[in-house]
């Protein structure tokens, strides 16, 4: 087996103080399992380049775990805690520029507020995008009010990581099913969600070259392609969109393999999608970097392939 160069983008750090947005995003695991997570967290040296090295991880992209300020009510708060995390990060990043770069966390609750601050970590800073997880208190980002950051964004040509969160309003479906409602189930509900209001919502037409991520195999949206386009024929619902939805997945929608450490599925992904929308992550340290490297270094695609999605997209994208 030979190890491929790899870039990771879906990577996690905690900044001390952030402990208390995580708490009921993580309240299901063990306290065992969760001291472990918090000093994985916590560190930026050993444990962490240790695990890059073995796996032939040569840079991750950092940011701050789940749910972060997305949860946060008091919009000046949120605000503030977003530009302390991410002068936090920046800090971390200088120490080992050569493995680590860095995603803004944006307090989304004013978009010209975010597009500021993702301005500011960009030039200031020189993160690599941003990543934002999910809703902010159940507000979605298609909505003309957003066009500022889109805008900002598009301008400064760098990608959103969109991250799983609870939804605002527990399906219904899932209601009594704890086992379903979290990162088995119902958070790539949400996410893909989020993620298909952005195509329906126009924001990919009024801005073309915007790039958002989704992780864990782009929480299934790949594998529905042809249908969206069938079933939006069909029922348009009065939308017109200047593409068929399929069109915006694989050029706006990119993906990474974070958490999902199947062979069929990766093919499957990439015949639908083309390999250049196709990244390599790990999901540190929810998922195992040992796990993923295996799985990525035994995929059965051709070399060409493979380098692009362990490190040749993520570089292009990235400006890495």
């Amino acid at each position: 087996m030979t190890t491929l160069r790899k870039i990771a983008l879906e990577e996690h750090f905690m900044m001390p103080g952030f402990e208390t947005y995580s708490k009921a995003f993580l309240n299901f695991i063990d306290p065992a399992t969760m001291k472990e997570l918090g000093q994985r967290l916590a560190d930026f040296d050993a444990l962490r380049l240790d695990e890059m090295d073995k796996a032939g991880i040569e840079r991750v992209v950092l940011s701050q775990s789940g749910p972060g300020v997305q949860a946060e009510p008091d919009t000046a708060l949120a605000l503030r805690r977003a530009r302390e995390n991410n002068d936090f990060l920046a800090e971390r990043i200088a120490r080992r520029p050569d493995r680590y770069a860095g995603f803004a966390m944006l307090s989304m609750h004013d978009p010209h507020e975010a597009a500021r601050e993702l301005e500011r970590s960009v030039k200031q800073l020189g993160f690599k995008g941003s990543l934002v997880n999910g809703h902010t208190l159940g507000r979605y980002y298609e909505g003309r009010e957003y066009d500022p950051f889109w805008e900002r964004m598009q301008e400064l040509d760098v990608p959103m990581y969109l991250h799983p969160i609870d939804p605002w309003k527990p399906l219904h479906a899932l209601d009594g099913a704890p086992v379903l409602a979290g990162a088995s189930w119902g958070w790539g509900v949400e996410t893909a969600s989020h993620a298909l209001r952005l195509v329906f919502g126009g924001v990919f037409d009024r801005f073309p070259r915007l790039k958002v991520i989704l992780g864990h195999m782009g929480e299934g949206l790949p594998f529905q392609r042809w249908r969206f386009d069938s079933r939006f024929a069909a029922y348009p619902y009065g939308i017109s969109l200047q593409r068929r939805p399929s069109e915006y997945i694989g050029t706006n929608l990119l993906i990474t393999t974070s958490g999902v450490c199947s062979h069929p599925t990766l093919v499957g992904a990439v015949g639908e999608m083309g390999v250049d929308a196709v990244m390599f992550s790990v999901d540190y340290p929810y998922e195992s970097t040992e796990a993923a490297a295996r799985f990525i270094d035994t995929a059965p695609l051709e070399r060409a392939q493979l380098e692009a999605i362990c490190h040749g997209n993520a570089a292009r994208i990235l400006g890495l």
